[in-house]
């Protein structure tokens, strides 16, 4: 089984339309995708996204993995894109394709976001995966004056500015990340549109989305929280005070290894998911 095996989907969920894509059969897993990328194939190469690792999870789950609103060929119609509405979104997917109860897996951003479902609709899930997506649960968290730095061009910004954040990622080396983006997100929604989307995610991202440490008290399901120790985001830290808030949590710190979804990543969550996805 391979990438070229995975057929893409549309939804009408939460008022919109999601676009997805699945491969695989067996016990339901959803995927969801990092800030900044989509689950377009050109991804698939890069450390930030679950495409190389689709064929591997296929021989098992049932793998459903859509573009977040705002991003990829998922369309939003304007305003600010909160956590809180992704959670929703993932919930209203969950519902409309008559998933039992599937585990919820998310990167960096989607992690945040798979944990915010699971805050928000409890019933909907049997676990979670959150890959280095807990630092934003902190409000003092570092990662706020980095977003605001990265999309906004200074510290202290109020709103996003993509020519500022164009000029981060040309200047900290990322210019081919950048090309990346702009061709992904340009190709899927027309000419200017990574714009818009990096004015949605410095909203979303460059400041407290309103969850905090005991609001992850009421996540019954077991929820594995897993990042690297090099990791520029997601400190230690912050990882050890969300596995001790969570009544059923997982702990798993993979050495040597940044802000990205590896092979030794995915043997965790390869483990966590033999155990509790079905």
């Amino acid at each position: 089984m391979t990438t070229t095996d995975v057929a893409a989907h549309y939804v009408r969920a939460n008022g919109i339309d999601i676009h997805y894509t699945e491969i695989g059969a067996g016990e339901p897993v959803v995927l969801l995708h990092g800030g900044l990328v989509s689950t377009n194939p050109l991804w698939d190469r890069t450390p930030i996204s679950f495409g190389s690792f689709l064929p591997s999870l296929a021989e098992r789950f049932r793998v459903i993995a859509p573009d977040t609103r705002g991003s990829g060929r998922t369309i939003h119609r304007g305003g600010s894109v909160s956590f809180s509405t992704l959670a929703d979104d993932v919930a209203a997917l969950i519902g409309e394709l008559d998933l039992d109860r599937p585990t919820v897996c998310g990167f960096s951003e989607g992690g945040t976001t798979a944990t915010v479902v699971g805050i928000r609709h409890p019933g909907s899930v049997r676990a979670i995966v959150n890959d280095a997506g807990h630092d934003l649960l902190n409000p003092d968290s570092h990662s706020f004056p980095i977003m605001r730095q990265m999309l906004g061009g200074a510290p202290d910004a109020t709103s996003g500015d993509p020519d500022a954040a164009a000029l981060f990622f040309e200047t900290s080396g990322m210019g081919s990340f950048f090309d990346m983006m702009v061709a992904d997100q340009d190709g899927a929604q027309g000419t200017g549109h990574w714009r818009e989307y990096l004015r949605q995610a410095f909203e979303r991202t460059a400041h407290w989305p309103g969850y905090a440490y005991d609001d992850l008290r009421s996540i019954t399901v077991p929820t594995l929280v897993v990042f690297g120790d090099r990791d520029d985001f997601c400190t230690a830290e912050d990882g050890v005070a969300t596995f001790r808030a969570l009544p059923n949590g997982e702990l798993s710190v993979v050495p040597n290894t940044g802000h990205a979804i590896t092979a030794d990543v995915m043997a965790v969550i390869d483990r966590f998911l033999d155990r509790h996805a079905g």
